[in-house]
């Protein structure tokens, strides 16, 4: 089996034997592509790493399935059976009057969950855009939600599937699991593929790209879902979540804060979601309603520490850096946010440093500090509870994560393999007896509280000093 993983940052394709051990992974940056008119996602270099990957992999084992997981706010037209047009980047900045013409056509938040982000990230105001850029639509325009898109580029298949369509697009409205009014006016909803559950076969693999790749012409195509609900249904088939109440932080260029309620009281404790903090609804592979929350903690970690990327694999000591907070805490060391605006918690502030170490490492430290503050508030606002699971490749980062720990003494946090996770969650869906690969981890808090540095924090963001 093959798990298709197109993030925002990275591609990576894994395959994994029917025992659920991975056999082989490869990745790949993605690059920005300058479109005619707007910034586009790679959709031409990822589909070249593909074939040559899915030919790599063919020669190591029988494959006989395939599953795609991408990230949010993305969708391809296609028409004629090819892309009409580029898939737009979220991160596009559009122009304002287009802004202001569609902030009066969306449905209201209570209705749809998803607030009013920056740029393209309301997948709603891409549709606009674009429309406005390369209409009128031929009839058989098709809007494939961004992992669905690869499944109808290997079955040939077209479907839409809840998990996409109900993160932040604007284009579905969650507790009456149907098209929002903004997309039926639109005249979108009728052209999305059928919605289609996350786990079902869409047929074999196309016979061009049997021919491309050499993989089984039995190769079946599953419709595929949104990354961070992969990350979901891996957290529930571990034991030490199951049913309770529990959340998942899943990390990467997002962090992304998903409430899942016990199973046995679904509708227990949900809080009412500040749209103003960046908190959504997202939906799960059942269509069920999913408080969320997020910042760009991936993003931001890069623009604070410095880094052209965030290398969690280079050689340092967790150990030395949690020894030496102590001493950074007592001597001011503070990130304020936000170093991506517009979005998280506190989407109105612009982020600065306070008290900046010179030591690369002493920055590394205060920044693992920083994203457990942001977590935590990010986690409060959905009311998480009982038990939290961190994943995604921040959850290797010790400081963050003992730091997160800490501020969250009442939370059974955990970490996960990093590199497991998503494609894990991916693989349930087409084998739901699949045990985890590997126990969870409970994480240890710090040695010292850190309950006066978040009430610091916290009292200067709210007084208007970040």
């Amino acid at each position: 089996m093959i798990v298709l993983d197109i993030g925002k940052t990275n591609a990576k394709l894994s395959l994994w034997g029917a025992d659920g051990q991975a056999l082989a992974r490869r990745s790949r940056r993605n690059a920005v592509v300058e479109a005619r008119r707007y910034r586009a996602l790679d959709v031409d270099g990822i589909e070249a790493w593909l074939r040559a990957t899915l030919r790599e992999f063919a020669g190591l084992a029988e494959v006989c399935a395939i599953i795609p997981v991408g990230h949010g706010a993305a969708a391809a037209l296609v028409s004629g059976g090819a892309p009409f047009t580029p898939p737009m980047d979220y991160e596009d900045e559009g122009p304002e009057a287009e802004r202001a013409a569609y902030a009066g056509l969306r449905d209201d938040f209570r209705a749809t969950g998803s607030p009013a982000l920056p740029q393209g990230l309301n997948l709603g105001l891409q549709l606009h855009r674009l429309e406005a850029m390369t209409g009128p639509w031929p009839d058989d325009l098709t809007i494939l939600p961004w992992p669905q898109y690869w499944a109808w580029r290997l079955s040939g298949v077209a479907a839409s599937e809840v998990t996409s369509l109900g993160c932040h697009s604007d284009l579905w409205r969650p507790f009456d699991n149907r098209p929002s009014q903004l997309a039926i006016d639109r005249g979108w909803a009728d052209r999305l593929g059928p919605v289609r559950h996350a786990g079902e076969a869409l047929g074999p693999l196309t016979a061009e790209w049997v021919a491309l790749t050499g993989l089984p012409a039995g190769c079946q195509i599953h419709c595929g879902l949104h990354d961070s609900n992969a990350a979901l249904l891996a957290a529930r088939g571990h034991s030490e979540i199951g049913r309770h109440d529990a959340t998942v932080l899943s990390t990467g260029t997002w962090f992304v804060a998903m409430r899942s309620p016990s199973l046995d009281d679904p509708a227990g404790g949900l809080p009412v979601l500040d749209e103003a903090r960046d908190c959504l609804v997202n939906v799960d592979v059942a269509g069920q309603p999913i408080p969320s929350a997020r910042f760009m903690g991936g993003r931001e970690a890069e623009l604070i520490a410095g880094l052209d990327t965030w290398h969690l694999t280079d050689d340092y000591d967790p150990e030395a850096l949690i020894e030496r907070l102590p001493a950074l805490i007592a001597g001011g060391a503070c990130v304020f946010p936000s170093f991506a605006p517009g979005v998280g918690p506190f989407p109105g502030h612009t982020g600065r440093w306070r008290h900046e170490p010179e030591d690369r490492s002493d920055k590394r430290a205060v920044l693992g500090l920083y994203l457990a503050l942001m977590s935590d508030a990010a986690l409060d606002l959905i009311g998480s509870r009982e038990r939290l699971l961190v994943e995604g490749r921040f959850a290797e980062a010790q400081v963050f994560v003992r730091a997160l720990a800490t501020l969250r003494p009442d939370q059974a946090v955990h970490v996960s393999n990093a590199h497991d996770d998503v494609p894990y969650g991916a693989l349930r869906l087409i084998d739901p007896t699949l045990p985890p690969k590997s126990p969870l981890q409970r994480v240890a808090p710090l040695p010292f509280s850190l309950d006066a540095y978040r009430q610091a924090w916290r009292e200067q963001i709210a007084h208007g000093g970040a």
